[in-house]
């Protein structure tokens, strides 16, 4: 049995350096730079647009908040679904191992890979909304998987690949919501709450209760279906965002002497011109880029195609304004909170910006907890407890619907119910075991998703730009003549026609 886990394990490294790798990080980075030159670099020019149709509206439209139709979700509800998964253990563990492996710049290079993975996510979510279809139940169901199916699979020759492409994805998407989102948030909650609880004995017993309590918590509300998810997470994604940015805002005020020592290490690191001439030089900037991609793509997830499967359940009608809560997702979560989790370790003195090395030699959740610790002191410890476990249960959420679209495709919708028991069942059991390969696994599935999903951004491009256009003189230009495109189906298109009427 080690023999075959260990051929495994090779296997899955191999495997995770190619879709984890230069290439692919270049496909994921470059398909964000194609999407922001077809629409005339709409998160620049349109941004003021965005923020006044997104959060600048929360408070002045009431189907921001509510949905009408029973079936659906708010267009907020979506964006904190879509945020508990992406607002994770990747916030703080992940920017700790960027900043470790690939020194201050990786921050920089992080930053632009948001700039642009804004765009793809806004395009996922454009195709999604497109593309959805309602499922047996009467609600919407829409993602990758029906794009690649509905869009790349209406061109002439691709119907079969458009199908096994679809099927691919929900596959990927499927295996990744166990270990990414269940196994891998599991352990780090783990990790962290028994970093706090010093016990004797405490580490037989505390595992199972931590285990017990959360799989009990998740039963009632992932069973409950996304109505229930989208209620627990609009009002849990706020608290656990808002208390984790004054935390870290007051770690950051309390070294404000070092921000500007911070910002240039970050600048530094990311165009050293001595790395022209190659050397030493050259191989810290190509690991700042390298680290700042991976783990810029990693916490917002442009590109993999999975907030889209949440998205796609909004109330809303307009594709280009989910989008618009695409762009915002992915501004919030890598440019406001990685940037925080980011200041936190550089100002705090854990990471010494000369020779850009950690104290003690620490990295991922080590490094970020000592971070905290050396501001708070001891309440520290429990500061990142609280932050950690928040943020890995609502991703467990997240990833709980994200499976249960993808299960939905692959098998309908009446055995949904079978994936929600085992997946609950997932959550205490991995709180119990050493789930190391599992989640290097799911890792590699979750970097899987983003090549079906990504051909089929590319391939249905223009349409994001027709659909694009076609909203801009609607809505921002006034244009009275314009015929809206809210579906690509006839039946839906003239349903939604219908509701913008009345």
């Amino acid at each position: 049995m080690e023999k075959f886990l260990a051929a495994v394990e090779k296997v899955n490294s191999a495997v995770n350096n190619v879709v984890w790798g230069v290439p692919a990080l270049v496909l994921l980075i470059g398909t964000g730079i194609l999407i922001t030159i077809l629409t005339k670099f709409f998160q620049f020019t349109r941004f003021g647009h965005v923020i006044k149709e997104t959060v600048g509206s929360l408070f002045k439209k009431k189907d921001i908040l509510k949905s009408s139709d029973k079936k659906s979700i708010s267009q907020f509800q979506a964006l904190c679904t879509a945020l508990s998964a992406t607002i994770g253990t990747g916030n703080i563990v992940g920017i700790a191992l960027a900043i470790t492996m690939g020194g201050p710049g990786a921050v920089f290079w992080m930053w632009v890979a948001a700039i642009f993975g804004m765009m793809t996510n806004y395009a996922e979510n454009v195709l999604g909304i497109y593309f959805r279809r309602k499922n047996a139940k009467g609600e919407w169901a829409g993602g990758a998987m029906y794009y690649l199916r509905d869009g790349l699979g209406s061109y002439k020759g691709f119907k079969t690949i458009g199908k096994i492409l679809a099927v691919l994805f929900s596959i990927f998407a499927l295996m990744a919501s166990f270990g990414i989102g269940n196994m891998g948030q599991v352990a780090s909650i783990t990790e962290s709450v028994g970093a706090v609880v010093t016990v004797d004995g405490a580490e037989k017993w505390l595992p199972w209760v931590i285990g017990i309590v959360l799989m009990i918590v998740g039963a009632l509300v992932i069973l409950g279906g996304i109505k229930r998810i989208a209620r627990v997470n609009e009002m849990l994604v706020p608290f656990m965002a808002g208390f984790y940015i004054i935390g870290a805002i007051v770690i950051i005020c309390m070294n404000i002497g070092q921000v500007g020592p911070a910002f240039a290490a970050i600048f530094k690191g990311a165009f050293n011109m001595r790395a022209a001439s190659g050397g030493i030089s050259g191989a810290i900037i190509a690991q700042a880029i390298t680290w700042g991609f991976k783990r810029g793509v990693f916490s917002n997830e442009a590109g993999l195609g999975s907030s889209v499967m949440v998205h796609s359940s909004s109330n809303v009608k307009e594709p280009a304004i989910q989008g618009a809560w695409g762009i915002f997702e992915v501004f919030f979560d890598t440019i406001i909170v990685c940037t925080l989790t980011a200041l936190v370790i550089l100002t705090s003195g854990v990471f010494d910006l000369t020779t850009n090395t950690a104290v003690d030699g620490l990295t991922k959740l080590g490094l970020a907890t000592r971070a905290f610790t050396e501001s708070f002191g001891a309440f520290g410890g429990i500061f990142m407890a609280v932050a950690v476990t928040l943020f890995a249960f609502s991703t467990v959420l997240g990833w709980s619907h994200y499976g249960t679209i993808a299960w939905q495709y692959l098998f309908g919708t009446k055995s949904v119910v079978i994936y929600k028991f085992i997946f609950v069942g997932m959550i205490l059991v991995s709180s119990t075991i050493n789930a190391t390969l599992a989640i290097d696994l799911s890792d590699t599935f979750n970097g899987l998703m983003a090549i079906p999903n990504l051909i089929g951004v590319i391939s249905l491009s223009g349409l994001v730009v027709k659909i694009t256009n076609n909203y801009v003189a609607r809505k921002i230009k006034k244009k009275t003549d314009v015929k809206p495109m809210y579906s690509a189906f006839e039946d839906i298109q003239k349903m939604q026609e219908e509701s913008a009427e009345e």
